[in-house]
């Protein structure tokens, strides 16, 4: 079943149990790696907070959780520019960092990012994400944890949106093809 957000149709990607599973399996890979660490998980707003709530909710091992807003798109393209505007308060000296991130698609969020964070003289940072685009990749990253490697294709749901709409399914939507 397609769904309308705004002026564009989106048909059915990844489902509300495939998402699920994934996150588990990532819980799982990411409580082993960090047992007995302590790390600090930092989601990117606003795309990440439902990933970030169910992340989180399968993690084991003690950790705490924060969040930074970054945004670098309008509509359905990247703008280039990364803009912050809610920052961190937390004291990242010689902390395990995990950024959760919904999609990574061109990098430059993360790219932006990071050099900011390493100023900031954590013991490490890691990069998990719900969606990677690797087609899409103009700015190299390492990225630790990845829940699905997707298309070049504009996607919404679970978070995910188109202006401001469509991050509340439970499911990943999309965009149609147009003929």
């Amino acid at each position: 079943m397609s769904i309308q957000v705004l002026d564009k149709t989106f048909v059915p990607y990844l489902s509300e149990q495939e998402i699920q599973d994934r996150i588990n399996q990532l819980a799982i890979q990411i409580s082993a790696d960090y047992e007995g660490k302590n790390p600090l998980f930092i989601g990117i707003l606003n795309g990440s907070f439902m990933f970030a709530s169910d992340l989180f909710k399968n993690i084991t091992t003690p950790s705490t959780i924060s969040f930074i807003k970054l945004a670098s798109y309008k509509g359905t393209t990247s703008t280039g520019t990364v803009i912050t505007s809610i920052g961190l308060e937390e004291n990242l000296q010689d902390k395990d960092i995990i950024i959760i991130e919904d999609i990574v698609d061109t990098g430059k969020t993360m790219s932006a990012f990071i050099p900011s964070l390493q100023q900031l003289q954590p013991a490490s940072i890691r990069i998990c994400t719900l969606l990677h685009k690797p087609d899409a990749l103009q700015f190299p990253l390492s990225l630790d944890y990845v829940g699905f490697n997707i298309p070049d294709k504009f996607v919404v749901g679970y978070g995910l949106d188109y202006d401001g709409y469509g991050r509340n399914s439970r499911e990943i939507f999309q965009i149609a093809q147009t003929s």
